[in-house]
């Protein structure tokens, strides 16, 4: 069990409406790459690690993803904040506003739908801890490119540490790597 804390892990700041940097950012919630995907592969992928301390690292990366799905959504919402309908569909929201209103929706920047199609969990811990240092790159890399995307320094300093955690997650997968890389190499003594 948890206890949740009623409070963002990282402020969220947004210096001013913009529709189109939502519409770029949702991917982080509901994309391929996204931090949906990112959480349910994680705690999805633990039950089949060989060690506790694998288990351990999957649960604590997938529970912090769910706390980033919350940041991203939070950042979404602030964006699209009193944004008239007229000026969504400007900004090609069109859509989106006739089926959700402002309300945050799991889809990539296209409006593609979240799909359990996006997470890979393979029950070889080998192969889903290798899935999981590309998902952490991938993560990283889009949010770079978001931040070139915006100039927003408010919401450029949430974006920039999202990313900083990718790369401490994809630090925890590596290291979680060669642990169960040993201890699956180790001779068992019967």
């Amino acid at each position: 069990m948890w206890i949740y804390e009623k409070k963002l892990e990282y402020p969220v700041r947004v210096c001013h409406a913009d529709p189109q940097m939502a519409k770029f950012l949702i991917t982080q919630y509901g994309g391929p790459d996204g931090e949906m995907s990112a959480a349910i592969r994680y705690l999805s992928q633990r039950y089949t690690m060989p060690t506790g301390a694998a288990k351990g690292a999957l649960t604590d990366i997938g529970t912090e993803e769910l706390a980033h799905l919350e940041i991203i959504a939070t950042m979404v919402y602030k964006l699209l904040k009193g944004v008239p309908p007229e000026e969504m569909r400007r900004q090609g929201l069109g859509a989106h506003w006739s089926q959700h209103d402002r309300a945050v929706y799991p889809s990539d920047a296209s409006g593609v739908p979240w799909s359990a199609a996006y997470i890979g969990v393979t029950g070889d811990p080998i192969a889903d801890l290798n899935e999981d240092l590309a998902a952490e790159q991938k993560a990283r890399a889009t949010y770079e490119h978001l931040i070139a995307l915006t100039d927003d320094m408010c919401l450029k300093d949430g974006l920039r540490f999202l990313r900083e955690r990718e790369v401490i997650h994809y630090q925890r997968f590596g290291e979680t790597l060669m642990r169960v890389r040993d201890y699956l190499g180790a001779k068992k003594q019967y």
